[in-house]
Order: structure tokens, then sequence, then C-alpha cells
């Protein structure tokens, strides 16, 4: 198992630097993503063992319980001193239904953020990102409110979520975008060109789902040559992908953890990657 997070690093809106490597919070709730984990005490030491390993960036949600991510963070890791915290604004959830309505009204905005503020136990969110386009609100204005956060000083860095190339142009014109976070994985390569704009541009790229819905078939032989699961091959893989690249695996297990964290030791060579590629 992993000694410490052996990730390369990125500089967060060309200042904030990061481990490669970060953690997704998402899976320290309840079922559906509703509620608390059965073992609030288990989520926290989750947190607190991760920035042991230097995983010094981490993801999470308001809408990731809805509430509870965000709380266990601020009860685990405040003030920060060894974390970087992102969190997502834009959709709403309650305990009775698993769906994830998009919500991009200015005034719901800015109610989300002031929750977020509380339960992170902070005055400005490191990086705050718009969760996902509100097709009944104009992408512009919605954007606009994340600028206007920033300016608040409730905001370090600004990122969005879920885009196409053109939607993150919008939102540069609009705002400095540090990140961008939509899904990616060896399996679903579907936003190669937002990735590529991304590098070209100096922007954070954070994959999520990073390894798909776990199905990493054909992997096998090159996982053997590591001594490692296909799963830790599935993150080498991403992180030799894209020097942008800050995939966020989650997990609510510390053994867990440190066997994604341990991904940040193998080094692909060019054959495994064309194999894993193919």
């Amino acid at each position: 198992m992993a000694t410490e997070n052996r990730s390369d690093t990125f500089d967060i809106g060309g200042k904030d630097t990061v481990h490669r490597l970060g953690f997704g919070a998402m899976r320290l709730t309840g079922e559906e993503i509703i509620g608390p984990p059965d073992d609030e005490d288990e989520a926290r030491d989750v947190l607190q063992r991760a920035t042991d390993l230097g995983v010094d960036f981490i993801d999470t949600a308001d809408s990731y319980g809805p509430a509870v991510s965000e709380r266990l963070i601020g009860e685990a890791l405040a003030p920060y001193d060894d974390a970087f915290v992102a969190t997502k604004g834009g959709l709403w959830r309650d305990d009775r239904d698993a769906a994830w309505p998009r919500c991009g009204e200015p005034g719901y905005l800015r109610n989300a953020i002031l929750g977020s503020l509380d339960r992170l136990r902070t005055d400005e969110i490191d990086l705050y990102q718009f969760h996902r386009p509100d097709p009944e609100v104009d992408y512009e204005e919605s954007v606009n409110t994340f600028a206007e956060f920033k300016d608040e000083g409730k905001v370090n860095h600004v990122g969005v979520s879920n885009v196409s190339v053109d939607q993150l142009e919008t939102a540069r014109d609009v705002v400095e975008i540090a990140t961008v976070q939509n899904q990616y994985n060896i399996g679903d390569r579907e936003h190669e060109a937002v990735l590529e704009y991304c590098e070209d541009h100096d922007i954070g790229f954070i994959p999520w789902a990073p390894l798909g819905s776990g199905e990493l078939d054909g992997l096998d032989e090159v996982a053997t040559n590591h001594d490692a699961t296909e799963y830790q091959v599935g993150l080498a893989w991403l992180l030799q992908h894209s020097p942008v690249m800050l995939p966020i695996p989650g997990t609510s297990s510390v053994d867990h953890l440190e066997e994604n964290v341990a991904a940040s030791e193998i080094d692909l060579t060019d054959d495994e990657i064309a194999t894993i590629e193919g």
C-alpha cells in the first residue's frame, strides 16, 4: 500500500499547487448519495488519512448528501492547512428523491454558496464549480454569479463542470476558469476535445467517474506487470495521459484509499499505454 502520494503537481489557476492525484468525497454519504454514511467517524478517518498521504486536492459538492460530504470535510479538515478544497453548486436535491435537478438561477446559487461556506467552515472556498449548465437559465448569467462570488472574496478560483468547448469558451469570456470537471476515463473519452482545450490553456481537467463503471477488461496483463490492480492501472493511465489531468477517485474505505494512492507509483511504458488505449 502507498505511503505517500507520488503524483506530480499542477498549479490551479496558475498559483495554487496540488498533487494531481486527488480525492473525490461523493462516497462519504449514504446510499444513492443521500443522507449520512453508516459510520461518520470512518468517513472523517478517510479524509484525514488522505491528507496524511499527501492527497491535498479534495473535491466535493453541496448536492452530495445533500450537504453531508461538505459537513464531514469541514469537521475533519478545517482550517485546511494541508488541503485545497473544491466544491460545486448548481444541483439541488432532497432526502426523498435520488434525482439531480439542475438550478442555475443566481438567487439559488447565492443561497447555495452560503451553505457551502458554513459547512466547510471557511470564509473563502478554494475552488467553486458550476455543477452543470441549466437549460432554463442563460449560461452566461449563471457563470456571472460565480464571477461575482470571486469579486466578493467568497471564492478564490472558479471552475465549470459538464461543459462543451463552446460553453467553456463562453465561461472564459465572463471569468477566469481554473478547472473543468467532465466525465472521462479509459472507456469514455467523449470529452477529449475539452481536455485538449484545457491543455492548450493550462486549465486543470478533473475527470469524474475516473474508473467508469469499474469495467476495465483487458488490463489484466498490464496490471500483472506492475503487481497492481486494473483499477490502479486505470488511474495511472489518467495521470500519464495529460499533464493537466487531476483524477479524483473516491472511496469510503481507508484501505481502498491507500490502494488508489499507490497508483501514483506506477510508471506505464509506451507499449503498455498503447495496449490500454487499444
